[in-house]
């Protein structure tokens, strides 16, 4: 088997040379890559992915938050007098709940089976309530910038 692909990365001073493997930590010699170099590049990418996918989610994610928005005022909430209800809603909430259950189940699991993936393969250390509850935020950032902005 051949060496490891290999670059010189460095300024050649006349007394060495060293080969760096950019696809790796270390190089082959058993030295750490310089500081700032692939290793630093692609931990810094790994940490953009959750931030894209989970705000990308939550743009899909504003048609289960708004239908659970919407059972909920006009069902549970009008009852305890928190909100009013929609005097065109006359065909009760079952037919609602048909709507709401799928949207959310299908959702939630889309988006728990990507974080759950993303948590797995890029980041295996650190507390795990902290990725999750920045997951949430991140997901819930477009519908909040939607009613600021509405």
């Amino acid at each position: 088997m051949s060496a490891p692909t290999t670059y010189l990365i460095g300024l050649y001073n006349g007394l060495y040379d060293v080969p760096y493997n950019v696809l790796e930590n270390y190089n082959w010699l058993g030295r750490a890559a310089e500081p700032g170099g692939p290793v630093k590049k692609a931990q810094l990418w790994k940490s953009f992915v959750p931030v894209v996918v989970n705000l990308l989610l939550g743009i899909p994610a504003l048609v289960p938050i708004f239908l659970t928005w919407y059972f909920l005022s006009n069902g549970p909430l009008a009852e305890l007098g928190w909100t009013q209800r929609n005097p065109n809603e006359d065909d009760g909430m079952l037919l609602w709940l048909i709507f709401v259950v799928p949207a959310v189940g299908c959702f939630g699991a889309i988006w728990a089976l990507t974080n759950l993936w993303i948590r797995r393969k890029l980041f295996t250390e650190g507390p795990p309530s902290m990725y999750w509850s920045v997951s949430v935020a991140l997901v819930l950032a477009p519908c909040f910038l939607g009613l600021g902005f509405a």
